[in-house]
């Protein structure tokens, strides 16, 4: 008992300010972007986003404002409204993160389909807004699908890959290249290990989400998600933004081994 009260008491010296100090200012991430880095209901477990779990990286005066939906390319997010409404709630010392391209390459479905020119100029789109806004905007290039081909990871989506980085380049504009580093993070793994980052279970897992197990490539696992999240944290720290000081990569909840069942940063 008098282990826990000592304990408190050292975090409370920890956490709170000196007398006089500066609190650290309110500061919020927007993540425009798809299925891959969406916030899932626990009912889609183990299905994860790694826009959820890099929360765990930031600190308590930075809000995330995860606005990433599935199935959306940059024609359809800009179709139905939902860069209007980043737009309405960007304002100045925000951040927005922008990453797109699995849906845009999607040719048999043309409430998707962006060809690469048209995704230059969307990204410009939202490039616009955060400019408008006062906010600083970061460019993420698609993150990697688990695709092997005798042995190496296949680069995911590089039209649209080397379109972000050109938009990146042509604009000044701060580019994380999610797929290179993700990609070089599968191809680490190998390809069997590299399957439970991504959602592969049979019927008997258990998968609250997937009672009947599934097989996919794309989408995130907790563990996935995690992982990603860390390879964004490491280069949003790097970025010397107003927000990057209170991000902190390489925190346990984001390199652990094992699912801990959920989003938790604990």
């Amino acid at each position: 008992m008098k282990a826990k009260i000592l304990l408190s008491t050292l975090l409370a010296i920890v956490t709170v300010p000196a007398i006089g100090a500066k609190a650290p200012p309110p500061l919020r991430i927007f993540i425009a972007s798809d299925s891959t880095a969406q916030d899932y209901k626990p009912e889609k477990y183990p299905q994860s986003g790694w826009g959820t779990m890099l929360r765990c990286a930031l600190a308590p005066n930075v809000t995330l404002e995860n606005r990433a939906i599935g199935g959306r390319s940059t024609n359809s997010f800009i179709r139905e409204g939902r860069l209007d409404t980043i737009a309405a709630d960007l304002r100045k010392g925000d951040t927005l993160m922008i990453q797109f391209g699995h849906n845009d390459q999607s040719a048999d479905k043309p409430e998707r389909y962006t060809t690469v020119d048209q995704y230059i100029a969307n990204l410009h789109r939202f490039l616009a807004v955060a400019k408008t806004a006062g906010a600083k905007a970061v460019i993420l290039t698609p993150v990697a699908r688990r695709d092997f081909k005798d042995g190496i990871e296949q680069q995911t989506y590089p039209l649209y890959a080397n379109a972000a980085r050109q938009v990146a380049r042509d604009t000044h504009t701060p580019l994380i290249d999610l797929g290179k580093l993700s990609e070089a993070m599968v191809q680490a793994l190998g390809e069997q290990a590299a399957a439970a980052y991504y959602l592969h279970y049979d019927g008997s897992a258990g998968a609250p989400g997937y009672p009947n197990g599934v097989h996919d490539n794309t989408h995130f696992s907790e563990l996935g998600a995690r992982h990603v999240a860390d390879l964004v944290a490491v280069e949003l720290r790097a970025l010397k933004l107003p927000v990057s000081r209170y991000v902190t990569p390489h925190v346990p909840a984001l390199t652990r081994t094992t699912p801990a069942g959920g989003p938790s940063c604990a």
